[in-house]
């Protein structure tokens, strides 16, 4: 058991060195690591004081896991890590910790710390809710209360909730109490006060004690009523007090069945704001971002890939990861310097498509990469706004394949090129069609281009 200054003090001193080669960045390492120390060890926790917010932002998130398993490779046991910044109060920090110990409450709900504000990535469909998370976050209990996130299943909401825990405690309130509770285990925990297995009031009690209450899920609540009148209960006891409540569903709040109308009217008092299914370069920037989070050398796999799987898997951001998990799997049977291929990731993916052959099916984004691999351009140079000669030629041409092959509308090809109006479309397919009549090095490109698109 590790309890001395001295035992502290060696441990820490042995991971900052693993870190550091692990890490890599010594300009990291210096401004962010330096100066840090364990304060102290609660049973399966460590704390580690750092030097400032920002410092507990990145060894919660982005360093978390690579400090984790450090501390549990050289201790051989399962410690979580805690950060507080130094001269916070650590008085506060102690009895919180030894609070949750005593408490069996809602066992497992626990705030992700990799799951932050700068781990999820932005883009036009998640926009607003980011923006109205980080607002929340900043301000608790005095902006949009209660915040409602709704979506389909798989989009991120459970991740928001998350990085609102984790920006209040430690960057906007340290110290301030977070509860994470999924609205399934909610009911559980009232079920067992109903049995006699707990006292209701002491649940109550227990959770009005925490500052932001994240529920996650809540149309789990739909079927139970009894649950129902024990969260309003909370709810406005919560609410009256000041505190922040966040929320997520799978639909907004008028469209909940079985849901009592008071709750509907207190969740849709807040603000309300909807995730829409990620666009294509969300999804590319979520590829990247998972890619080099795994360590994976991004310049070894071709850009095709990631639009390939973007475009497969844009509808659910977790069945797009567990589409880059196949894809990593099959990267660590290639050898060190094998480039990743189109060719690669269609086959290592395919027995998620219900067995259908990805790489023979024709789709926008298969015309994409093809035309952008014969005129030696990356996929979003195509679907981007440079206007240079050549990308402008192979885009017109790609539109052209597209409407053409695929009868997809106009307005449909002007959103996949950049939100470009169905006239800009309509002008370049025709200037194509056009040039097919008399200009041969066209006509040339276009039947080689058709070749390889066939199955």
């Amino acid at each position: 058991m590790i309890s001395s200054i001295s035992e502290m003090t060696q441990l820490w001193d042995k991971t900052l060195g693993k870190v550091e080669k692990k890490l890599g960045e010594k300009q990291i390492f210096d401004s962010f690591f330096t100066g840090s120390y364990i304060d102290e060890i609660n049973g399966d926790v460590i704390v580690v004081v750092v030097n400032s917010a920002l410092a507990v932002t990145l060894m919660s998130g982005k360093y978390y896991s690579l400090i984790e398993e450090t501390i549990n490779e050289i201790t051989g046991n399962n410690f979580k890590v805690e950060f507080i910044q130094k001269d916070s109060s650590k008085k506060q920090h102690r009895v919180e910790v030894v609070e949750q110990k005593e408490q069996n409450y809602f066992a497992g709900s626990v705030v992700k710390p990799n799951c932050t504000f700068e781990s999820f990535v932005v883009g036009q469909s998640n926009r607003e809710a980011s923006q109205a998370a980080l607002l929340v976050a900043t301000n608790p209990g005095e902006m949009y209360n209660p915040l409602f996130i709704y979506s389909n299943s798989g989009l991120g909401k459970t991740h928001l909730l998350y990085a609102i825990g984790n920006y209040v405690s430690k960057i906007s309130k340290p110290g301030a109490k977070v509860l994470y509770v999924q609205a399934s285990d909610f009911v559980t925990e009232y079920i067992n006060s109903v049995k006699g297995e707990v006292h209701a009031e002491d649940l109550k009690k227990y959770i009005c004690s925490f500052d932001v209450l994240l529920l996650d899920d809540v149309q789990m609540l739909s079927t139970a009523v009894k649950s129902q009148d024990f969260f309003f209960s909370i709810y406005e006891k919560l609410y009256n007090a000041g505190k922040q409540i966040a929320i997520t569903s799978d639909k907004q709040p008028s469209e909940l069945v079985n849901m009592q109308e008071r709750l509907v009217t207190r969740f849709s008092h807040g603000l309300t704001v909807k995730i829409e299914e990620p666009d294509q370069n969300t999804c590319v920037e979520i590829l990247r971002k998972k890619i080099i989070e795994k360590g994976i050398d991004i310049s070894r796999i071709d850009e095709s890939v990631l639009y390939f799987l973007a475009d497969k898997f844009s509808k659910n951001i977790r069945e797009l990861e567990g589409a880059l998990n196949r894809l990593t799997f099959r990267i660590q049977m290639l050898a060190q310097n094998e480039r990743v291929t189109l060719e690669i990731a269609a086959e290592s993916v395919q027995s998620l498509s219900g067995g259908k052959a990805f790489a023979n099916e024709l789709s926008e984004q298969k015309i994409i990469n093809t035309v952008a691999d014969y005129y030696s351009l990356a996929p979003s140079q195509l679907v981007g706004k440079i206007r240079t000669g050549q990308i402008a030629l192979a885009r017109h041409i790609a539109m052209y394949l597209i409407r053409n092959t695929l009868d997809v509308p106009l307005k449909k090809i002007g959103d996949i090129f950049g939100g470009k109006d169905h006239t800009t479309v309509m002008n370049a397919i025709q200037k194509v069609d056009k040039g097919l009549k008399t200009d041969m090095t066209l006509k040339e490109a276009v039947d080689e281009l058709q070749k390889r698109l066939k199955p």
